[in-house]
């Protein structure tokens, strides 16, 4: 089930990061044969996206696995050079940086990585893993000032006290207690702007909340933008002021994070929405069924992207690709009938054809019928004579 979010009221600051028509296409090579005769063939890992990231935001991220999340984070830290498009941090294009100015750029911007198993060298002790970055950069002139910095980092990542841990090895640390000491390690130069990369994913359920509410008041703390990226809904709602929704390499919606769980308008967001389990097992759950796999980036389909698999797809679809516009204020699509098509929302729960269990007679949809969430199917008169649900007995 989803839960309402505890991330704070959304962000009104100055914009910190601006991306316009960013596109990262990964060369496919070919044998010898096909690199004589055969076209270039690219991977479209992220497909012309644009958005804005404001000061003290969290911007979540989610789709399904090879949808462009964690390339556009890689990108949004210049771990990866773009194609073509413009990223602007704080004003300046970073796409083109090379040199002293890039170095500076990365002192700023920071990512947590989604595995703590790979993250970190097994080699290192913790205290080698944060003060690293300080060494790179020149931060701190002396290694007293340097350990007190990653002092600092530590407690900020709750590892405290930090002497415990500091000349740890990664091995000898539990999964989340790794997690931790790579928030730590992302933090120790305060940067402007983090990336998280699925950071809660690898861990234990019993401490993903740990994690997320130790995010969540760093924000607060420091006012650090973050991109979070996820697949799954329930944690992006957790930890987010807005949600963009990625297929294929674009962004097929963007708005708050309670708009688009609560009033998705892309056929795709439906399908993700639907696809969250819900903790009943008497709850029937309106599934959205979406047929065939994900395309292949390397032949993206024509016209929208995601025509192939949507349930409401016209002639339009197939031929001419929708532009990201802004439906109602605050909330872009990309569906050339956004806002026309009813999508089913989360809680919406079909009633199915059935017997009554109170009366055994026949019920269809078109009767009215079962007037709370009971699971079980009756006729609304039952209730009405009652003033209460005949079957959990819920008085209304």
């Amino acid at each position: 089930m989803i839960t309402e979010s505890a991330a704070p009221e959304a962000a009104t600051g100055d914009v910190v990061y601006r991306v316009e028509n960013l596109v990262k296409l990964f060369p496919i090579k070919a044998g010898f044969l096909g690199s004589l005769f055969g076209p270039e063939q690219y991977v479209h890992a992220v497909d012309g996206v644009s958005f804005d990231i404001r000061e003290g935001e969290i911007l979540g991220v989610v789709g399904e696995s090879g949808c462009g999340k964690t390339t556009t984070g890689r990108l949004l830290v210049r771990l990866e050079t773009p194609t073509s498009g413009h990223m602007y941090f704080r004003g300046t294009d970073i796409a083109t940086l090379r040199g002293p100015e890039l170095r500076e750029f990365r002192r700023k911007v920071q990512m947590i990585f989604q595995d703590p198993y790979e993250s970190l060298n097994p080699r290192f002790t913790v205290f080698a893993t944060v003060s690293e970055p300080l060494i790179v950069h020149g931060v701190g002139e002396t290694y007293d000032e340097r350990e007190e910095m990653v002092a600092r980092a530590l407690e900020s990542a709750e590892l405290k006290p930090a002497e415990e841990y500091m000349y740890r090895y990664p091995h000898e640390l539990s999964g989340g207690q790794r997690q931790r000491v790579a928030i730590a390690r992302a933090l120790v130069l305060r940067p402007e702007f983090v990336v998280a990369d699925e950071p809660v994913s690898m861990l234990d359920v019993s401490i993903r909340a740990g994690i997320m509410n130790l995010m969540l008041n760093l924000r607060q703390q420091y006012e650090i933008p973050f991109m979070f990226i996820s697949h799954d809904v329930s944690v992006t709602r957790y930890m987010s002021h807005r949600i963009a929704v990625m297929y294929l390499g674009n962004i097929v919606e963007l708005a708050s994070a309670e708009e688009v769980i609560k009033n998705p308008m892309h056929p795709y967001t439906e399908a993700l929405l639907s696809a969250v389990p819900v903790p009943d097992p008497k709850a029937r759950h309106g599934r959205v069924e979406i047929k065939g796999e994900l395309p292949s980036p390397i032949n993206v389909p024509s016209g929208c992207t995601f025509h192939p698999r949507c349930l409401y797809r016209r002639e339009i679809c197939r031929e001419v690709k929708p532009v990201l516009r802004e439906v109602v204020p605050g909330h872009w699509v990309q569906c050339h009938f956004a806002g026309e098509i009813k999508t089913r929302k989360p809680d919406d729960i079909p009633i199915e054809e059935g017997t009554c269990d109170v009366c055994h007679e026949y019920v269809t949809p078109e009767m009215p019928s079962r007037t709370c969430n009971c699971p079980r199917i009756y006729h609304e008169e039952h209730a009405v004579q009652l003033g209460a649900c005949p079957i959990c007995k819920k008085r209304f």
